[in-house]
């Protein structure tokens, strides 16, 4: 049995697949698994010990998209299954092209006529239970879906660890202000070891909150690891302080206690998933959830109005 699973672009929403994948695999123990998508998601989820290949999709980098979609699909080959958790005409082009015979994915326009199963999940529902009624038409039983899972064995530390992770790749109307972080972080510094998290991009940030902690050792890995060292350093924390974000669900798998402050996002739609150690800090407010990258309102009060002292008593919650 081969099944070809084209994985969601963005780190977090990779994760939450991964009870759908994990699910899938337990219906056909001897599936061999070929992974495509972006490079944050395959590096993430390429340590599956089903996942006998796995491909970055480079299909839009350099001539034409539809012709260099083509040849990669005829790269890839027929499997006996295919699922795309991306909603992209390109995706679903990607699995019609293949020749594998049973195909699944979200329903749009595309889908509905390129895809042997076009997929409506029940609404309102949880992202990862969307995943989970996408993957469903491929398995002749009920798939059923338990923690998130990471392939990533987590870092050990020597002593007790914080991470606060002040980035959120989406947009900056997901964020938290630094100097909010770094109060949290200075309250906790006398039983935790601190150590910052962030992309190449969130580097400004987490420079920011190291500044302000001044006189407390900080582990600034901000820019500094690769995927996999990213979900083994988040897996071995003891407590995580976290916008919205990949690392956030990166946290979920491996059951760490965390505190996720939401603003303008649906977080009954993508909150940590199965993680009962987790309190999500946020207020209700009329303009959210906008699900915009940046405040259209121009005030950024879902974010702005969360005090410090909220994010510190729940984590006294959970620790």
């Amino acid at each position: 049995m081969k099944i070809l699973i084209i994985l969601p672009n963005w780190l977090g929403d990779a994760v939450m697949a991964t009870p759908a994948i994990e699910a899938l695999c337990n219906v056909y123990p001897d599936a061999e698994l070929t992974m495509v998508g972006s490079f944050v998601s395959v590096e993430a989820l390429k340590y599956h010990p089903q996942c006998k290949r796995h491909y970055v999709d480079v299909t839009k980098k350099g001539g034409n998209r539809l012709i260099n979609t083509y040849h990669f699909a005829k790269k890839l080959g027929t499997h006996d299954l295919a699922i795309t958790f991306r909603n992209q005409l390109h995706s679903s082009l990607l699995l019609f092209w293949s020749g594998t015979p049973v195909t699944a994915g979200r329903h749009s326009w595309h889908s509905s006529f390129l895809l042997k199963h076009a997929i409506k999940p029940i609404h309102p529902s949880h992202l990862v239970e969307q995943y989970r009624d996408i993957a469903q038409p491929l398995s002749p039983a009920p798939l059923v879906i338990e923690n998130l899972k990471l392939h990533v064995p987590p870092h050990r530390y020597d002593r007790p660890t914080l991470g606060i992770n002040p980035g959120a790749t989406y947009g900056s109307a997901k964020r938290w202000y630094p100097e909010k972080f770094a109060e949290v972080a200075r309250t906790y510094a006398d039983r935790y070891e601190i150590v910052l998290f962030g992309g190449p991009s969130e580097v400004g940030m987490a420079n920011d909150i190291e500044s302000r902690l001044n006189g407390i050792n900080v582990t600034n890995l901000a820019g500094k690891t690769s995927i996999s060292e990213l979900c083994s350093f988040i897996g071995g924390l003891d407590l995580f302080i976290t916008n919205d974000s990949g690392p956030m669900h990166v946290a979920a798998a491996y059951q760490v206690p965390t505190v996720a402050i939401f603003g303008p996002t649906r977080h009954l739609e993508t909150s940590q998933w199965m993680n009962e150690k987790s309190v999500i800090v946020r207020h209700d407010m009329e303009c959210a959830p906008c699900m915009k990258r940046e405040c259209p309102l121009g005030h950024h009060e879902c974010m702005k109005s969360i005090m410090a002292e909220e994010v510190i008593e729940a984590a006294k919650r959970i620790i």
